[in-house]
């Protein structure tokens, strides 16, 4: 059975469990679930301050693609802890001859690689989710501000927390170009959510 499919109740308990996942990563991807799926209802709420038809085909589409991205951390849920079970794999391969070492050292690095996109995934959607995040704020229902402001503070959590477990991984990649890329692109994802949630704010006066 996938987190996902387990009750609240259940999920709750596999988080607070002795095992090592669903651990950071996984809570990490939860968090921005909630948080796109929030900016998603909201979007959707019949009363809005969309005026014109164009504003409302906005707001629709702007609910819609959290909806998406919500379905898409959902499943990082999962995926996160699957990546950390392939780190952990590829540790307990065989060490013995020189074949073996290069090979486990080879599986390593792609054990890490795949631990790393998981979450660069949850930092991106999450990122995406709150630039939706301006025009839920600005075209829906000012009833539901409060809201908007826990669908974004949860993208926010939802984003830093995956930040730490790229940044932890990063340490063990070997390749230079990689890592820098990819801090490249941890820093574009920071910045966009930055930005967006500041204009989602101003945009319902949070």
């Amino acid at each position: 059975m996938g987190l996902t499919e387990k009750t609240i109740g259940e999920l709750l308990r596999a988080f607070r469990s002795a095992e090592p996942t669903p651990g950071g990563g996984s809570a990490a991807a939860l968090a921005g679930a909630v948080g796109a799926s929030l900016l998603a209802m909201v979007a959707g709420l019949p009363t809005s301050r969309a005026a014109t038809e164009e504003d409302s085909a906005r707001l629709r589409a702007a609910g819609a693609r959290c909806g998406a991205l919500a379905e898409e951390l959902e499943a990082l849920v999962d995926r996160d802890s699957d990546a950390y079970d392939l780190v952990v794999n590829a540790y307990k391969r065989a060490k013995g001859t020189d074949e073996e070492k290069a090979a486990r050292t080879a599986a390593i690095q792609e054990a890490m690689r795949a631990a790393i996109a998981a979450p660069l995934d949850v930092m991106r959607a999450c990122a995406a989710a709150a630039e939706q995040g301006v025009v839920v704020a600005t075209l829906g229902n000012p009833s539901a501000s409060s809201d908007v402001g826990v669908g974004l503070e949860l993208l926010g959590a939802g984003l830093r927390g995956a930040k730490l477990n790229v940044e932890i991984n990063l340490g063990s990649v070997k390749d230079a170009s990689y890592v820098e890329k990819i801090r490249g692109d941890v820093e574009e994802f920071e910045r966009a959510l930055a930005h967006e949630t500041a204009a989602a704010a101003r945009g319902f006066h949070l």
